[in-house]
């Protein structure tokens, strides 16, 4: 994969966003705001170029942002359903690549298993983009810290809590804190800490950016003072059937008016959506002048129409 020390040249796959150097994430949060700020100066950067959306996750934001930025830059997009048939039972994950890398110039893959990212990325040489999976939300990540970074004006020493359960959301979270020099609080119960592998990595580049990662157990010693709070719901797809045990071992971690008390006076708060209002968040924060979700999924359109013209022209 090409620098973007001093170009936005990026090539290759986007699988969990720790290919991609502070260097490059800052380029990318650049281009985007260029993007955002000039669409006209965009549109057509894809003409000519189809890409196939392969969806086993049912999806709002995701699905209508990808379409709407890939139609917003010329392009054409195709949606695979595989909501009902997982990838891989009707016919191997590998000669599903095989056969679209030969109609098709990108793969925007929203799976269960990272694995099945991996392994059409192995096996395709088109780009495979990351649209979520158990492991990793990278574009919703970039999203996040587009969105902090203009309410903010910078993300450098920025205080973020992030209060729930150590899942995808938290581990791309980690890996862009640490690539833009945030501060990041995580708060989890004991056993729900994200993975030790992805937080060793978040720490090692923080050292280099001179962010920083911490991992606790205490919400309110996590939101502390801090400039945003952000959480996700306590039981993600495919984890249907932990919902009841999991709503009262996070029962203490929802943020509520209590909670965000805590918080810097200025702090916003912020979430991935879907949201249970009742469970994770409390609507009176969620719906509150202070929440900027809204803007989060604006931003999706505008980082993913960046990281498609990044990864495709």
């Amino acid at each position: 994969m090409s620098s973007l020390e001093t170009s936005i040249e990026l090539k290759g796959d986007l699988l969990t966003g720790m290919e991609w150097s502070p260097a490059q994430v800052r380029a990318l949060l650049d281009l985007t705001a260029e993007m955002k700020s000039h669409p006209e100066r965009y549109r057509g950067t894809l003409a000519g170029r189809v890409l196939i959306l392969l969806f086993e996750k049912p999806s709002l934001r995701t699905r209508v942002t990808f379409e709407v930025g890939v139609a917003a830059l010329g392009g054409t997009s195709i949606f695979l359903d595989h909501t009902a048939a997982r990838l891989g039972e009707r016919e191997p994950i590998r000669d599903i690549a095989r056969n679209l890398e030969r109609w098709v110039q990108g793969i925007i893959a929203r799976v269960f298993a990272q694995e099945t990212l991996d392994e059409l990325a192995g096996n395709a040489s088109v780009p495979v983009i990351n649209a979520l999976s158990d492991r990793f939300h990278p574009c919703q990540a970039l999203a996040d810290f587009f969105t902090l970074e203009e309410r903010f004006g910078g993300l450098r020493g920025l205080k973020l809590a992030y209060v729930g359960d150590g899942n995808n959301m938290c581990h791309s979270l980690l890996i862009c804190a640490a690539r833009t020099g945030a501060h990041l609080r995580v708060a989890t119960p004991t056993g729900y800490e994200p993975d030790s592998a992805v937080v060793a990595e978040a720490r090692r580049v923080a050292r280099e950016t001179r962010g920083k990662i911490e991992i606790l157990q205490s919400p309110e010693e996590a939101v502390a003072g801090v400039q945003a709070v952000y959480t996700d719901v306590w039981a993600s797809m495919g984890q249907e059937d932990e919902a009841a045990e999991r709503e009262k071992v996070f029962a203490a971690y929802q943020v509520n008016e209590r909670l965000f008390a805590h918080a810097a006076p200025d702090a916003v708060f912020l979430h991935c959506l879907p949201a249970h209002r009742g469970l994770e968040v409390a609507p009176e924060v969620i719906d509150s002048p202070r929440s900027i979700i809204y803007d989060q999924a604006e931003n999706r359109l505008h980082v993913q129409k960046a990281i498609l013209h990044a990864l495709l022209t």
